[in-house]
């Protein structure tokens, strides 16, 4: 069982694309959508992992407003231009599509940057400080660059995206501090980090697995049914994921530290899709719809290599430092 609860966690490039291949087959056999409540849940207990342990106060450091600085340039002025250039480059015969490519582009972070941030062994409480705000600030200006980009006014729920952050945010932080206390009158904090803390990796990697297989195999139908473009919307987010990776990575390795950087990559080039299809169906149509959903699935197995060819190349993590042995001194 413990191998078994191990296994996405170690062999991350091989159970993301399975996820997305089960989500796909299972979709396109069994009606899913019955499962998209559970969404949230699978959601909470992804972010609930990664915050088990972690201190409030990290959160009112201002040694995060650098990174904040940079992802909300990036997220609101560059991700925007890059969209609207591919967009008038590829999908100006196909405006509802490019208005999907659009909401994509303007809704940035979730808690899979939070997550992927934690993975990474990144700055958490500076991703934290990135989804908040990025959520916030999206949802705000999220309809007046719409009417810009595609000509068209779409109103977005703020009232509803403040009960997003609290509940995918603030409800696992508050959870995740909780089982900490509970922890803390058993173990002590060496106990609790060599032993304890490991344990809640893997369980951030399910809950992440099975938002993908949610969100997908509830989409398989559509896609199926949208061949046609399918190969088009690949190219433009394909390009569009590839910008946005170079943009942050450079400006990570430029500007940040290790830390930091991942941070600022996750916050910028992670969108949060699972607002934007609910917006593209109500407010668009399917085509919109479809990019977004095809945009799930670039955004999902990009950022599992882009995680560790990362690691391995420039974001590598540093060494730990080799204690002296003191039967040698």
């Amino acid at each position: 069982m413990q191998k078994l609860y191990t296994f996405p966690q170690k062999y991350l490039l091989i159970s993301v694309p399975i996820t997305l291949l089960l989500g796909f087959i299972i979709g396109s056999l069994v009606d899913t959508s019955y499962l998209k409540s559970t969404i949230l849940i699978g959601t909470i207990v992804m972010i609930y992992a990664t915050m088990v342990g972690f201190k409030f106060k990290e959160l009112t450091n201002f040694k995060g407003s650098k990174v904040l600085g940079y992802s909300l340039l990036i997220n609101f002025a560059v991700v925007p231009l890059v969209a609207f250039s591919l967009g008038k480059l590829f999908l100006n015969n196909h405006p509802i599509m490019f208005a999907g490519l659009a909401l994509s582009a303007l809704l940035p972070t979730s808690g899979m940057t939070i997550s992927w941030t934690s993975i990474q062994k990144g700055n958490v409480p500076s991703a934290i400080k990135l989804t908040v705000f990025g959520l916030i600030l999206g949802s705000v200006l999220t309809p007046w660059y719409l009417l810009l980009m595609v000509g068209k006014y779409v109103d977005v729920d703020i009232l509803e995206t403040f009960k997003t952050i609290f509940l995918v945010v603030f409800l696992p932080m508050l959870l995740g501090h909780l089982t900490f206390k509970v922890l803390m009158k058993k173990y002590t904090q060496e106990q609790f980090q060599k032993k304890i803390k490991p344990n809640f990796g893997p369980l951030s990697i399910w809950g992440m697995l099975y938002v993908v297989f949610v969100s997908i195999s509830m989409k398989a139908n559509m896609i199926i049914d949208n061949l046609e473009l399918i190969s088009l919307a690949l190219v433009v987010l394909i390009a569009f994921y590839l910008i946005n990776y170079l943009i942050s990575t450079f400006t990570a390795k430029q500007f940040l530290n290790r830390e930091d950087g991942i941070a600022l990559v996750n916050g910028t080039v992670l969108r949060n899709l699972s607002i934007a299809v609910g917006l593209a169906a109500t407010s668009f149509g399917a085509e919109a719809a479809l990019i977004v959903t095809i945009a799930f699935i670039v955004q999902q197995q990009s950022i599992a290599y882009y995680a560790k060819l990362a690691n391995k190349y420039w974001f590598k993590s540093k060494p730990s430092p080799i204690k002296p042995n003191p039967s040698l001194t």
